[in-house]
């Protein structure tokens, strides 16, 4: 092996355990592949997880679907924060084919949450709703309108949710109460009419903490197409949508 071989591996071994060093201990891209959480996140939204920000347990150490296989690590280390009502994050999803799931935070340990009507309501209480413009978009070819509301949680934080029912009719409009267990935490969708997420318990149910890989931080790219249809990749830029924080 000449010289300039091994120095070409060289550099592509350090850019690669560079890419896993980061990827593992800092930021790691993902991919939107879902509209649970529209009209915040579209398919075909990559986005900067924020790996350090809860301290890390097993599943910090994750890369699509491979976890590296490390000692089992039993409290999250090296962190001060815990997960906050209206953080998006992904998480891994043990009860669906152990795939990433990215969600918001609405219950914390000790919550009573219920869906009465299609609001939510925390410690009994119903969360604050004002609607808005609505919110249109096309989906699989189709043009399609929403209703599109303000949801305040109980810690003043706000964000936007969309709905395809009228309240009160959608299948997970009234379900609950769901009691969150100590060091787990309520997840759901914005896109509140078509999200599976915390509301169905056998699917996706309480997630505990030491399975939230990281907080969503910000996109830094977007397109409406898939990333072979080559053609398409002029025409299918969401540039509005570049280097935005996620709320």
């Amino acid at each position: 092996m000449n010289e300039k071989i091994r120095q070409t591996i060289k550099e592509w071994v350090i850019v690669i355990l560079s890419f896993v060093l980061v990827s593992c201990f800092l930021y790691q891209p993902f991919k939107i592949p879902s509209g649970s959480m529209i009209p915040t996140l579209l398919v075909g939204d990559f986005l900067i997880v924020n790996k350090y920000c809860y301290g890390y347990s097993n599943d910090s150490f994750r890369i699509g679907t491979f976890t590296f296989p490390l000692p089992k690590i039993h409290k999250r280390i090296m962190g001060d924060k815990l997960p906050q009502r209206g953080d998006v994050v992904v998480f891994r999803n043990e009860k669906d084919k152990d795939l990433n799931y990215i969600k918001r935070v609405i219950g914390l340990p000790g919550d009573t949450i219920q869906l009465i009507d299609g609001i939510v309501n925390i410690n009994g209480k119903p969360v604050e709703l004002r609607q808005i413009e609505d919110y249109s978009i096309i989906e699989d070819g189709e043009y399609g309108i929403h209703k599109r509301y303000m949801e305040k949680l109980p810690n003043g934080y706000e964000h936007v949710i969309i709905k395809t029912f009228d309240f009160g009719k959608a299948h997970l409009d009234n379900v609950g109460p769901f009691v969150v267990p100590e060091n787990h935490y309520f997840m759901m969708g914005d896109n509140r009419d078509n999200s599976q997420d915390s509301r169905v318990m056998e699917k996706v149910g309480f997630i505990p903490i030491s399975k939230i890989m990281g907080r969503a931080e910000c996109l830094f790219f977007s397109s409406s197409c898939s990333w072979y249809e080559v053609l398409k990749w002029p025409f299918s830029m969401r540039f509005e949508r570049f280097l935005t924080i996620i709320r």
